[in-house]
């Protein structure tokens, strides 16, 4: 009997697997994920394949290696530069790349590149297949969390090589030096010294550890594009390295390549711990199993296909872009002082970290969206950043708001750590040392904390304006030191602190901290101090006090951090109802916000141009709302509190259709996505639950939106919360039927449109009635507040 060719198995073994799953009749949550999503716009952190939850590695294909904005994969491009195994917050690194044919690598990732077409591409969460057309190879990539694994399938007789570019720019990150070193005729390990940036200021080590299952038969180098021959070893700048196999030799290539921020020895460990096998499927298999066990937290009953594919995507965003700094063994280096430090994480009973080291862009945002998500179904992920945190406050002397590689970058303005993590507190999740963290966050909120630092100010701490705010009760725009960095936007960085100073007030009263609870409670209310009356907006005052003249409220960067007025205005999440006594009280108050919504209904809640240039432009344009950046995130729930929470329901589920709704490489989050922000704030839209004040009061509370969905289940951490899992039921639901008539709360009448916290990691069931027209006496009586 003939046996059948190995493209004939797989195709019968893809039969099987789709006949398996229409018999089972579901999919799984990781098969329903589609990571193309809105990859046509990607910035250098943005898009992930090859990689787990939070993994080291993220491997994925470059089609732009230059620049932080327009760099990394894109969808629209039309070859492929290299693929590399770090996309994170400032930093890269180990960029690789199979070449056949006439070697041409040490001319430049512009010429070695390769065409490609997404026909032959394949990519699914931890896992990436692509055709490199100009060399006839088959690439596939997969990982574990800090080893990133290639099959490279090559063209009968022809020369077989892999290179290792040491001197290519990868996103923001130039590589400054390179050193690789030949072990045996199988390995390779070395360095990559990236680059400080504007933002990351110090250089760093991306160390690593190449494996491959064939044994090579040369090993090379270049500098300046020209190939030079080296003995065993490269060290220089502009330059890199390849390998060549034996033509002769089977057309496959496996490859392994392990990273560390601390040495070789730890890249090396790192590999010898999480993968010993050559067993590409199987890891695979495996990555795909580890996302679909973090996925299913949240299980869905009913809405379209597409509805779930694009609400699992979103979910798979919000634990992406943050990543893992630390080693294997809790190995890590400090960035923090004048020189690189090792530093270790403490160890369990077992010999195990007890948490990770984390890499991450700032928190500015989290608040309304990994506040509510992360605190909730991933508990042990909030207890992990935090104690992160913490450890760089003992090695560096301040809580970070969004570290590189063990460096401070001082990302954004304000302490947008502390909603974060006194929200944590209040949830229950408190292994960690709250009171280190409150001295910290103290620190970070008085004269030298990283509320007295605009953005990216390394040197100084001017810029955030603080002083000002403690003595005048509001931050001056223009800031007399504007040269002190990022963001000098006073209005807006006066409304940011006075809600993180809220945020702080309520840890105060629960640590019993009282003359700090009175303090900051009265720093709190500094937003009134950027209230103009006679424009009914918040408005920049200058360092003498006067307003800003010629003011126009839907025009950015004037006083509001990527923002305008009109959006700004909004930012009192600690004490509506004192902005509405503002404004005239809540029903002149809905009636703006109303009318703001109108008006951006015409484009979409979003910036006017954002299909043209989506980054730059999102937080350019001036718009009365934008939900494609962070200071818009709330608006369609402050309804809920004017006593009006049908118009909760109505422009949040038009939000969610109208820009949270696509499933396509062009479109998907209409802005900047942030790390998860977005997918995280589209995650709570979706299951129709949200924090107006980010879970940071004494007895935290969940808002109710408009579900999309007919059951939502999520499973609560036993760890963390005693309930198994609390259900989300909706009747009679649809786009149409988008208004609660009624509410069951554990099979009683539930009038209000909240409930706490502490009654839903109980476990039980809210079940939301759905109609076609408002029941405007569903959730509206003021008093329950």
């Amino acid at each position: 009997m003939k046996m059948p060719n190995t493209k004939q198995l797989l195709l019968v073994i893809s039969l099987v697997l789709m006949l398996f799953t229409n018999a089972s009749g579901k999919k799984r949550p990781v098969d329903l994920v589609y990571p193309l999503l809105d990859a046509a716009n990607s910035r250098w952190f943005y898009f992930s394949s090859a990689t787990r939850p939070f993994g080291m590695v993220n491997l994925s294909p470059d089609m732009g290696v230059d620049g932080a904005w327009d760099s990394g994969y894109r969808y629209n491009r039309d070859s492929i530069k290299c693929f590399s195994h770090i996309h994170a917050w400032q930093l890269s690194g180990v960029p690789v790349m199979p070449v056949s044919g006439d070697f041409k690598g040490h001319l430049g990732a512009k010429v070695y590149g390769s065409k490609y077409s997404h026909k032959d591409e394949i990519v699914k969460p931890g896992y990436h297949s692509v055709s490199l057309n100009s060399y006839n190879i088959k690439a596939e990539l997969t990982s574990s969390t800090r080893v990133g694994f290639h099959r490279y399938t090559y063209p009968k007789g022809e020369k077989r090589y892999i290179l290792l570019d040491l001197g290519t720019t990868l996103g923001p990150c130039e590589t400054k030096l390179g050193y690789a070193k030949q072990v045996g005729k199988t390995s390779i390990e070395g360095y990559a010294l990236m680059k400080g940036t504007r933002r990351r200021p110090k250089d760093t080590y991306v160390y690593f550890v190449i494996e491959f299952d064939t044994a090579y038969k040369q090993f090379k180098a270049w500098h300046n594009k020209k190939l030079i021959d080296v003995n065993e070893e490269f060290k220089g700048s502009n330059g890199g390295v390849y390998v060549e196999f034996d033509n002769e030799q089977d057309e496959t290539v496996l490859m392994k390549v392990a990273i560390s921020y601390v040495s070789i020895e730890q890249a090396k460990l790192n590999l010898n711990k999480e993968l010993i096998h050559w067993d590409f499927d199987k890891l695979v298999n495996d990555s795909q199993d580890e996302w679909n066990l973090w996925l299913s937290r949240i299980e869905l009953e009913g809405g379209s296909e597409k509805e779930q594919a694009r609400f699992y995507t979103d979910l798979w965003h919000a634990l992406q872009g943050r990543r893992i700094i630390s080693d294997i063994n809790g190995k890590y280096c400090d960035m923090t002082g004048a020189a690189p430090r090792i530093g270790q994480i403490p160890l369990n009973k077992k010999g195990v970290p007890k948490f990770n080291h984390y890499n991450s862009d700032a928190f500015w945002g989290a608040q309304w969206t990994l506040n509510t998500l992360w605190h909730l179904v991933y508990p042990e992920v909030s207890e992990g950043f935090i104690n992160s945190m913490l450890l760089m406050y003992d090695d560096g002397g301040l809580i970070p708001r969004g570290p590189s590689g063990g460096n401070y970058t001082y990302v954004m303005t304000g302490a947008s750590t502390t909603p974060f993590i006194v929200s944590a507190y209040m949830k229950g999740i408190k292994e960690f040392d709250v009171h280190k963290a409150y001295k910290g966050m103290r620190k970070n909120a008085m004269a030298g904390g990283l509320m007295s630092k605009a953005g990216y100010e390394h040197n100084t701490s001017v810029g955030g304006g603080l002083q000002y705010y403690i003595d005048k009760g509001f931050v001056p725009y223009p800031n007399p030191h504007k040269n002190n960095g990022y963001h000098n936007e006073g209005a807006g960085q006066t409304l940011e602190y006075a809600y993180q100073d809220w945020c702080l007030a309520q840890l105060s009263n629960a640590l019993e901290h009282f003359d700090d609870y009175k303090m900051f409670s009265k720093r709190s209310q500094n937003y009134k101090n950027v209230w103009d009356a006679s424009s009914t907006w918040m408005r920049p005052r200058d360092v003498e006090g006067k307003w800003l003249e010629n003011f126009n409220p839907i025009e950015t960067h004037h006083g509001f951090v990527e923002s305008t007025a009109a959006q700004s205005t909004w930012f009192v999440p600690h004490d509506l109802h004192g902005l509405f006594d503002l404004m005239g009280g809540a029903g002149k108050a809905a009636v703006k916000l109303n009318q703001q919504f109108l008006i951006a209904d015409s484009h979409d809640f979003v910036c006017k141009s954002f299909k043209a240039d989506r980054f730059v432009n999102t937080q350019r344009k001036n718009t009365y709302l934008n939900y494609g950046n962070q200071p818009s995130m709330q608006v369609g729930f402050i309804f809920n509190y004017t006593g009006r929470p049908w118009l909760t329901q109505y422009w949040t589920r038009e939000v969610t259709e109208r820009i949270f709704s696509d499933l396509d490489p062009q479109n998907g989050y209409n802005g900047d996505e942030d790390q998860g922000l977005m997918g995280a704030l589209a995650v709570l839209h979706k299951i129709g639950l949200f924090e107006m004040n980010g879970g940071a009061g004494v007895n935290p509370r969940y808002e109710i939106g408009s579900p999309i969905f007919e059951k939502i289940t999520i499973k609560l951490n036993n760890d963390y919360y005693p309930g198994n899992q609390f259900v989300i039921e909706t009747k009679n639901n649809s786009s149409k039927n988008r208004y609660i008539q009624s509410a069951l709360l554990n099979s009683k009448n539930h009038k209000q449109f909240w409930f706490y916290h502490k009654d839903l990691i109980k476990g039980g069931k809210l079940v939301l009635n759905m109609g076609d027209l408002p029941n405007k006496q569903w959730g509206t009586d003021l008093d329950d507040l």
